[in-house]
């Protein structure tokens, strides 16, 4: 009889394991994602001075944008006569301190603007995204689960068609039947006139009356959110829907899902326990997508809602040229953005082990 080898494993002991595999798998993507933010703030320089026009003839006026001399001064005061690498090391330079610069039409820091805007988007977006998930998913898997019948084909036409509205369309549409037709809920703002917020708590408005205990003010300030926010998820519905569908089609006929009902296992079970647990990488997958929706179609559902938040604040920026304003609204959408691919690469992980290693 051979004897056993000494690196066997003993009876009972379970085989070694590499050490702080997830921790490793988190810090290669930190790393990337510190690189990934470099090369964000350096392309969103470059774009920012591509810009065609002079920042100054906006700010200055017709009349006194005339004056070479004015012009000039304004380019000293914003650093604008510096080579453009010593304006991106100094950019960078206050970056790492906290100072995104001055916006110039507001004349004060752009992070306190930012600061003011992102609770009124963030507000938004957080209830578009919840309503888009509770109905969106549901939907896809009740549209995989009757697939080729009558529920299923009303369904898909829902979603191709919620996917081919423009959204600007569809917000003036609920504009007008909503508010000027029906009057059900008010045209826009985040509060009726004469009703002041509570103290700031987190900025959201509905949420900080909330937690005041301010219900009279709390149920206004969601009356307000309550049209932006759908005319953001309806897009969203239709895109989770979908690919909640697809996700459920590929796995519901697996030979692990036929063992759990051949099991005797109730179908809810099946579904909730087997069928969406394999479905879930893609359904993260297209919540990242989502996110990314909702930014994207803020600046035209605010403008239309007169809500005070970030899409509002770009395109008066952009409008007005204000460069240290444009450049911190795309450094805030791209931090947003490389954010939630890093939380989705990271649930992957969490998800499937097996990534953990890659």
């Amino acid at each position: 009889m051979e004897a056993a080898s000494p690196s066997a494993t003993a009876p009972g002991r379970p085989p070694k394991r590499a050490p702080w595999p997830f921790l490793r798998f988190l810090s290669r993507r930190l790393v990337a994602l510190a690189v990934l933010a470099l090369g964000i703030t350096f392309i969103a320089f470059v774009l920012t001075q591509l810009v065609p026009g002079d920042p100054a003839l906006a700010a200055l006026g017709p009349v006194t944008s005339a004056d070479p001399e004015a012009v000039a001064a304004y380019h000293e005061r914003w650093g604008m006569d510096e080579p453009l690498p010593v304006q991106y090391g100094t950019y960078l330079w206050n970056l790492l301190h906290g100072d995104l610069g001055k916006s110039q039409l507001s004349q004060q820091p752009v992070l306190t603007d930012l600061r003011e805007a992102i609770p009124a988007t963030a507000e938004l977006a957080l209830f578009a995204i919840t309503v888009a998930v509770l109905v969106g998913v549901p939907l896809g898997i009740a549209a995989a689960i009757r697939q080729n019948k009558a529920t299923d084909h009303v369904l898909r036409v829902s979603s191709l068609a919620g996917i081919s509205m423009p959204t600007f369309w569809l917000a003036l549409l609920v504009l007008y039947v909503f508010f000027f037709r029906l009057g059900w809920f008010p045209g826009g703002g985040r509060l009726d006139p004469g009703v002041l917020p509570v103290k700031e708590i987190t900025g959201m408005y509905s949420v900080d009356a909330a937690i005041r205990g301010e219900w009279a003010i709390a149920w206004d300030a969601f009356h307000h959110l309550v049209l932006p926010a759908l005319v953001l998820a309806a897009f969203n519905v239709s895109l989770i829907m979908r690919y909640t569908r697809s996700a459920v089609l590929e796995v519901i006929n697996d030979d692990y899902v036929r063992a759990a009902r051949a099991k005797g296992l109730p179908e809810r079970t099946v579904i909730v326990r087997y069928v969406l647990r394999a479905a879930l990488p893609t359904i993260v997958t297209v919540l990242g997508l989502v996110f990314a929706n909702v930014l994207t179609g803020a600046v035209l559902v605010e403008n239309i809602f007169a809500w005070p938040g970030i899409g509002q604040y770009a395109y008066r920026a952009s409008v007005d040229l204000d460069l240290p304003a444009i450049m911190g609204v795309s450094l805030f959408v791209a931090v947003v953005y490389v954010a939630v691919n890093f939380v989705v690469d990271v649930l992957y992980g969490v998800i499937d082990p097996r990534l953990r290693l890659t």
